[in-house]
């Protein structure tokens, strides 16, 4: 009985040292994210065998359900309709024959799409799959310059544009008419009018190439015009197999998504993997705070999609009986913020918040299945396993200002330590720079710019991701700020975001867009944050200045508290529900700029303040004179 007692004990020391070092090392995490290069071995082996089969799309997926027992779950709900897999792929016949005899679209030919979503969308966003052709996806949102800029990038000879749309896209009609391109718009009376059910040739699904161009999608444009970027049908396949079983995702499970579907987490990491698993998504027409969780629970969904703003939409909403009433198990999104992250959690009864990170112009790709408090607010956690595994990404050093790489006196990028900010680069195969890398379409030099060279090695090539991370002591990885979004205050570098989140706890600011502006007399730039008011200040309550300067005096570092504040009654934002900076960054403190553009009110923490006081002309006529230093 002794030594079965002694067996006993040591095995239990044992399970005991192994879950310690286990939790010390995060070693059964680094083993499930496994090796980049083994992943993209066996992908490898997986594309060539669906080049094989001829078998490179999506459509294909559809085409095997169809008829079978497989065919009758429900692939799309949308407003109370739905589509069986089977039904949705006899749905696509007349449409791709209406493209392809109607229009004359040729195999590898790109056409502009300008859709809401809708299922017609969707449908026609596959139905150009099917026929071998790419579907260029356009911001809904556009008009002007930036639409038909985006059109003529894709070379289109048509923009497929829907109906409900049609005041943003008649204003360039006639322009996009000088230019060669037809406009042609679509409803959902339009699609019924279809009938064409021919089989559809199989040639134009043989023979493709995985990498060839299968969408394109754009760039925001928050930085000047969109830019296309090439998603090749290798990446799609890819995704949709790669996120499918990442969710564990099987018939009868539904993603609810309201995030626009000519943007890539709607597209790619919602969408995708449901047709290609076989389970079912569940599309929004647009987010409203309103219909959120009435349309969740009427579908039964049990993932929902999100933006980090969605989430704040609806923690700031009043309270709802619907709040829980619910089959949510997972939100899978990207951008949550630390100051809603709990909130979320607790108040929507969400067993697992699973954040990541990726872009359709990007390299990285990582998530968090959060479920408890040690990873709570991180974006990935890595362990010095997963670090051996993966050598060909790396955190460097960078000066704000420029926004160039640092370099120490070797001539060689300085790699972030723990708890040093630093931004993700990715390595590139010198040899062949452009196989797998992100590509920008008709747009080489864009391209090129992402990438840096001589970064440790004399010759070695990486990817820039323009994104800033920092990576803790214990393996926690988190998301600080796009690289533009980070400016340089007292010789203090300042994230945007952590600044974000410490504003966004104040009991009267229902959501803050913070940006660096110039200060006359001033080296780097002086916080500001555009404030938009709850509800109760916007109705009349007076806001509490100083108890919002005491607020940030205590929660941040002295050198990243802002310095003003502009209460706006509106905030910008971009289609997929991102604070815009552009225009309150290149206005600033500028009041006669301001006063332009807004009836915004400008506040200052003037020196030795307690509280944001009127930021008047007389004041920023000090600074211009060099009477006040900050």
């Amino acid at each position: 009985m002794s030594q079965l007692a002694s067996i006993a004990g040591a095995a239990v020391g044992a399970l005991a040292a192994s879950m310690y070092l286990d939790a010390r090392f995060a070693i059964r995490n680094d083993l499930r994210q496994g090796s980049k290069k083994l992943f993209i071995m066996l992908s490898m082996r997986y594309i060539a065998q669906k080049t094989r089969e001829n078998k490179l799309l999506i459509y294909n997926a559809l085409e095997d359900r169809a008829g079978t027992p497989e065919g009758n779950n429900v692939a799309l709900i949308f407003e109370g309709r739905q589509w069986t897999y089977t039904e949705l792929f006899n749905a696509l016949q007349p449409i791709a024959n209406w493209l392809l005899k109607d229009l004359g679209v040729k195999k590898g030919e790109v056409v502009a799409v300008d859709g809401c979503n809708t299922p017609e969308f969707v449908m026609i966003l596959l139905a150009l799959e099917a026929i071998g052709a790419t579907a260029a996806l356009l911001n809904c949102n556009l008009t002007g310059n930036a639409l038909v800029h985006s059109v003529k990038l894709s070379r289109s000879r048509f923009i497929i544009a829907d109906k409900q749309i049609q005041n943003l896209v008649s204003a360039v009609e006639s322009e996009l008419r000088n230019e060669g391109i037809e406009t042609i718009y679509y409803s959902p009376d339009f699609i019924e009018t279809l009938k064409d059910t021919e089989p559809l040739p199989k040639e134009r699904r043989m023979g493709l190439d995985p990498m060839g161009t299968a969408i394109i999608l754009y760039t925001s444009g928050t930085t000047g015009l969109p830019k296309g970027v090439i998603l090749p049908r290798m990446r799609l396949l890819l995704l949709g197999r790669g996120i499918g079983g990442y969710l564990r995702l099987k018939p009868g499970e539904r993603i609810y998504t309201c995030l626009p579907l000519y943007h890539a987490t709607a597209l790619l990491l919602g969408m995708l993997p449901c047709l290609f698993i076989g389970a079912t998504i569940v599309l929004g027409r647009k987010f409203s705070h309103s219909t959120f969780w009435k349309e969740v629970r009427q579908s039964k969904a049990t993932h929902v999609q999100y933006v980090g703003e969605l989430c704040r939409y609806l923690v700031n909403a009043p309270p709802s009986p619907l709040d829980r009433d619910h089959n949510v198990r997972v939100a899978w999104g990207n951008g949550m913020r630390a100051d809603v992250w709990e909130r979320f959690r607790e108040r929507f009864g969400i067993e697992c918040i699973n954040e990541l990170y990726g872009a359709s112009d990007g390299m990285s790709f990582m998530s968090n299945a959060n479920r408890g408090n040690f990873s709570r607010d991180a974006i990935a956690i890595r362990g010095p396993l997963w670090h051996l595994l993966n050598q060909g990404e790396k955190r460097v050093l960078i000066d704000p200002d420029t926004q160039e790489v640092i370099r120490g006196k070797d001539g060689w990028a300085i790699e972030a330590k723990a708890d040093e900010v630093g931004e993700m680069i990715n390595w590139i195969d010198a040899t062949e720079p452009d196989r797998g890398t992100p590509q920008y379409f008709n747009n080489k030099s864009a391209t090129e710019k992402r990438r840096i060279s001589d970064v440790f090695r004399k010759g070695d090539l990486w990817f820039r991701s323009g994104d800033l991370f920092k990576l803790d002591g214990q393996g926690r990885l988190y998301f600080i700020d796009r690289l533009g979004d980070t400016f340089r205050w007292h010789s203090e570098n300042v994230s945007t975001t952590e600044v974000g989140d410490v504003l966004g706890t104040f009991p009267q600011v229902a959501e803050a867009n913070v940006y660096g502006v110039l200060v006359p007399n001033a080296d780097g730039r002086a916080g500001c944050a555009a404030l938009l008011p709850t509800d109760d200040v916007l109705n009349g309550n007076k806001m509490d200045f100083a108890a919002l300067a005491a607020h940030c005096l205590e929660k941040l570092p002295r050198y990243a508290v802002p310095l003003f504040v502009r209460v706006t009654k509106n905030l910008d934002y971009t289609g997929t529900h991102k604070v815009l900076k552009g225009k309150l960054r290149s206005e600033g403190i500028d009041l006669s700029a301001i006063k332009e553009s807004s009836d915004d009110q400008m506040y200052w923490l003037s020196p030795g303040s307690q509280a944001y006081v009127p930021f008047e002309k007389k004041d920023f006529d000090g600074l211009k004179a060099g009477k006040v230093r900050l």
